[in-house]
């Protein structure tokens, strides 16, 4: 009885919904489906997020221990970071400037011949070294002997004619004196007279020029220094007027060294030139690597050149090894300054970054510290520091990639350098330093 009420129930409640539906315009269910499946979309998304923000939350829980305990092991600390320190001090520091230039010898001179004749003999050896005065070369000189003998016999006739002129002079005063003769007379045998002495001086000085031509014929060094390669070989006939010459001679002890600076680097080489002192010029070979020799700071130019902008400066060097050549290019290095009592750091210690320099100071329990440096003049491995470092602080040179601030560390000294090594302060290579290059980040 029941079951048949109930099931009489739901199919009047079938019919209802199915009358309702019916009665639904076709429009109004197209609207229902796509609001149903909008909620859809709307649930789904909901639901995504959700198991998006269930993970991400998940994964942070598991990572905050691990930032705790670096190691991520069971929470260990963390093993100090080995690292090389150095320590800064307190020091002198000479401050160069470097600039290219050639070496010049002091005198060169291009020899020739001053006379017409052939080339009879040289007396050198190519790159000999020759001394001032030494015959270099023979020319012929038997034209000029047979002009010496002409000339001389010349002379002699003139003396002749004069010792005659002169008697017959001394004849005519004693007739005139007893007016014996007109004076007319006697005048013009007194301008016979000074017309023979004449002669005889014209004759004496063509005489010394023959033998002056003798003596060229004998070509001498007028300078000491070294020859270089024969331009005319024996037999040929050479002129006064020809413009090779016989051979070049280059002075090479002592030599000098002619370089440029800006002009804005001028006035301390200045002060300290005027100043009396000898001003140190040392002169690298063109890598900047091997110091060659040593010299002093001995001219500055009267000008700048308004092209370049620079001024040329003059040293001197001895050169008694001989290692400077004639027009070979050098970095010149000038002494310009000498601090004093400056804090000197390792130049590998110090980083540059957006805001500066800084470096990493391991302090004496061994934690790692970063600091702002102000710097000043670097000189080979080792740069003077202003301000924010003082003497004996240890300084990271090898590992600072590694390194934070606030890091723990173990730190190695790194052993002295020998002297003179390349790199280190006062060796006779590396004269400059490259800048080190910013580290990421820092």
């Amino acid at each position: 009885m029941l079951t048949s009420q109930i099931g009489n129930g739901r199919h009047d409640e079938g019919a209802w919904v199915r009358e309702e539906i019916e009665t639904i315009p076709e429009g109004s269910a197209r609207r229902a489906r796509s609001r149903g499946r909008i909620v859809v979309i709307f649930v789904g998304l909901g639901c995504l997020i959700i198991a998006g923000s269930w993970i991400a939350y998940g994964r942070q829980a598991k990572t905050q221990p691990q930032a705790k305990t670096p190691s991520g092991s069971g929470g260990q600390p963390a093993r100090p970071v080995p690292v090389v320190v150095a320590p800064a001090r307190t020091g002198d520091l000479s401050v160069y400037l470097t600039a290219l230039g050639s070496v010049t010898p002091l005198n060169t001179v291009t020899v020739k011949s001053r006379v017409d004749g052939q080339l009879m003999k040289t007396h050198f050896t190519e790159g000999q070294v020759v001394h001032a005065g030494d015959l270099l070369a023979e020319i012929d000189p038997r034209p000029f002997q047979a002009q010496l003998v002409q000339a001389e016999g010349q002379l002699a006739r003139d003396q002749a004619n004069l010792a005659n002129a002169r008697l017959d002079l001394e004849r005519y005063q004693r007739l005139a004196q007893q007016e014996m003769i007109a004076r007319q007379q006697l005048d013009t045998q007194q301008m016979v007279v000074n017309q023979a002495e004449a002669a005889i001086k014209v004759n004496s000085g063509l005489i010394d020029a023959i033998k002056l031509q003798l003596t060229y014929s004998r070509i001498t060094a007028p300078i000491t220094g070294r020859v270089g390669l024969r331009l005319v070989d024996p037999g040929n006939v050479i002129k006064a007027s020809d413009t090779g010459g016989l051979v070049v001679i280059t002075q090479l002890e002592p030599i000098a060294l002619v370089f440029s600076v800006p002009e804005d680097s001028l006035q301390p080489i200045l002060r300290r030139f005027r100043s009396g002192a000898k001003v140190p010029v040392d002169a690298f070979d063109r890598e900047g690597r091997t110091k060659i020799a040593t010299g002093t700071l001995v001219a500055i130019d009267n000008q700048i050149d308004p092209a370049t902008g620079t001024v040329r400066l003059k040293a001197s060097y001895g050169n008694t090894d001989g290692v400077l050549y004639p027009n070979q290019f050098v970095n010149a290095r000038v002494l310009i300054d000498v601090l004093h009592d400056a804090i000197l750091a390792p130049a590998e210690a110090v980083q540059r970054g957006p805001q500066g320099a800084y470096v990493y100071v391991v302090k004496p329990d061994k934690v790692v510290q970063m600091r702002r440096v102000q710097l000043g003049p670097t000189e080979g491995a080792t740069i003077a520091v202003r301000t924010g470092l003082t003497d004996g602080e240890a300084l990271v040179v090898d590992g600072t990639e590694k390194v934070q601030d606030g890091a723990r560390v173990e730190p190695t000294i790194r052993k002295a350098a020998p002297a003179g090594a390349p790199g280190t302060p006062g060796a006779a290579g590396s004269p400059n330093t490259p800048a080190r290059r910013p580290r990421p980040g820092a």
